[in-house]
């Protein structure tokens, strides 16, 4: 027996035991429990926390709009063990609410929802006059509307008008809340008010701020107001970090982020004496619609109403990380089962490592999908991307195996439409890469889907449709820069997909000289 073939069983072994390890690395790196300063317990309590009473199937949007009591009352339940307080955006609907944080020992800042409805307005500020007054025990203060400078609904006259109706008939303290900027640019918001409350999000700022950074321009804002709006008080009404969704610049979300950001900001604000609110209490995953994937995990707790550890304890970027291991680790196994036997102790090396890579980029793939897919349309989408990859794998492992019977003919069906399955991944690569650049801001980077097809067709070519293959890579290709422009040189999910975008044109330039 030659002695590359009695070196081939060992090293395919070995190979399988570095590949089935890297696959390890990548989900206990992505998921390791790491430990922070708690910032709650139920012996310190929070001082508030936003709350909007939506499960997770529900939306301010349904219609008919019907919120469910029990939910209320069991959030509230929950959210009384870590929070003196809970503030709310709208009346409608809400009427239940004062009764139940009574119940369970919790104060209310309650906001009513002002838009450019002035019918609508005026309905919410009459609902918002008559729960202060009824209910002074646990009402500590009113928000009359919420962003709506920010959202261009109004003007700052007529949101000073409605300040001063309310202040009028009511005995609690008046405000009302917005991005830090827009009482800047509205000081007749701010004489109104009795106490101005601001928001501050570093991830949303024009100028986003990384992790490093946020609490540092949160300090840095509260004490510019404190000093120019003084002797009023300053209430950061909405401060946070998300826990899913892309990258902005340098600000990354992620759960173990979203922990750093609460927990650093609850010790400094009790620390100077701030009023504060945090946003938000669950995941809204209504919210994504709008925001992107991103608008959904602004929760302490999930839309399950489950602990995702951002208050206390250990916390996980991904908790699901042994569950995704195993999934990984079956499709890597599933893989090489249906490649056989490697041609050679070359393919024997690479059989291995190309299955961990592609059970590896699915894996990716699917768990981006599960938090990031907000419609019918982006599922399917990601569904076929998957169903891509799964052809792309099956069609890299035979070409490196020794192929008899059903093998070859499995091959020899894929291999005569591997070009078809390139046109498909070099278009998937140059939709996303124009949303990148035209209408990025709410839109996850697609690494994962593209990665094994752009590596598979780079090393191993195949013949494809000239002209297409032509337009896809110049797409493709002329992308690169202006994405990495608009996202800034330090975002790495921007350097990732820029890498992968690179090796897909490759591929397809190689196809062109193939044909």
């Amino acid at each position: 027996m030659p002695r590359s073939a009695r070196l081939m069983l060992p090293l395919y072994l070995l190979a399988c035991l570095l590949a089935l390890g890297g696959l390890g690395a990548l989900w206990y790196g992505l998921g390791k429990p790491v430990l922070l300063p708690d910032a709650a317990s139920p012996t310190h309590k929070l001082q508030c926390a936003s709350y909007t009473p939506f499960d997770k199937d529900q939306s301010p949007f349904d219609q008919p709009f019907r919120l469910r009591p029990a939910r209320m009352d069991a959030d509230l339940a929950l959210l009384a063990e870590r929070f003196q307080c809970i503030r709310t955006y709208s009346m409608t609907g809400l009427e239940a609410i004062p009764a139940l944080a009574r119940k369970h020992g919790l104060k209310l800042m309650i906001g009513a929802w002002v838009n450019a409805n002035v019918a609508d307005t005026d309905k919410e500020v009459a609902l918002l006059i008559a729960s202060a007054k009824a209910n002074p025990d646990v009402v500590t203060a009113v928000i009359v509307g919420n962003e709506a400078l920010l959202r261009k609904e109004v003007t700052g006259e007529r949101m000073a008008e409605l300040i001063e109706r309310v202040k009028r008939q009511v005995q609690v303290p008046v405000t009302y809340a917005d991005v830090w900027e827009f009482w800047l640019q509205h000081p007749q918001v701010a004489t109104a008010v009795d106490f101005l409350t601001i928001h501050l999000l570093p991830y949303w700022e024009d100028d986003p701020r990384g992790i490093d950074e946020a609490l540092a321009h949160v300090a840095e804002v509260r004490q510019v107001f404190g000093t120019q709006f003084a002797p009023k008080d300053i209430v950061i009404g909405e401060t946070g970090w998300p826990s899913e969704g892309r990258q902005r610049e340098t600000a990354v979300p992620s759960r173990v982020n979203e922990a750093l950001f609460i927990r650093g900001f609850v010790a400094m604000a009790e620390r100077n004496g701030w009023r504060y609110n945090l946003i938000e209490a669950f995941d809204q995953p209504w919210k994504r619609a709008s925001e992107g994937a991103v608008g959904g995990y602004w929760g302490l707790y999930d839309a399950d109403r489950q602990d995702k550890g951002v208050l206390e304890g250990p916390v996980s970027n991904l908790a699901l990380w042994p569950q995704w291991l195993v999934a990984s680790a079956v499709l890597m196994f599933a893989a090489l089962l249906l490649a056989g036997r490697p041609r050679n102790v070359q393919a024997a090396l690479l059989l291995p490592l190309l299955a961990a890579i592609g059970a590896g980029s699915l894996g990716l793939w699917g768990e981006l999908m599960r938090t990031n897919a907000r419609f019918a349309a982006e599922w399917l989408w990601a569904v076929l991307l998957a169903g891509l990859n799964v052809l792309v794998l099956a069609h890299g492992v035979l070409a490196l195996a020794r192929r008899e019977g059903w093998r070859e003919r499995l091959f020899a069906w894929l291999e005569a439409r591997a070009g078809w399955w390139l046109l498909a991944a070099g278009f998937a690569a140059a939709v996303s890469m124009l949303a990148m650049v035209v209408d990025p801001r709410y839109r996850s980077f697609p690494s994962a889907a593209l990665l094994l097809p752009a590596l598979v067709y780079l090393l191993r070519p195949v013949a494809a449709r000239r002209a297409e293959v032509a337009l896809l890579a110049f797409i493709v290709g002329a992308g690169v820069l202006p994405q990495l422009y608009q996202e800034g040189l330090q975002n790495q999910q921007a350097w990732v997909w820029a890498v992968v975008s690179v090796l897909m044109v490759g591929a397809l330039w190689r196809s062109l000289r193939k044909t």
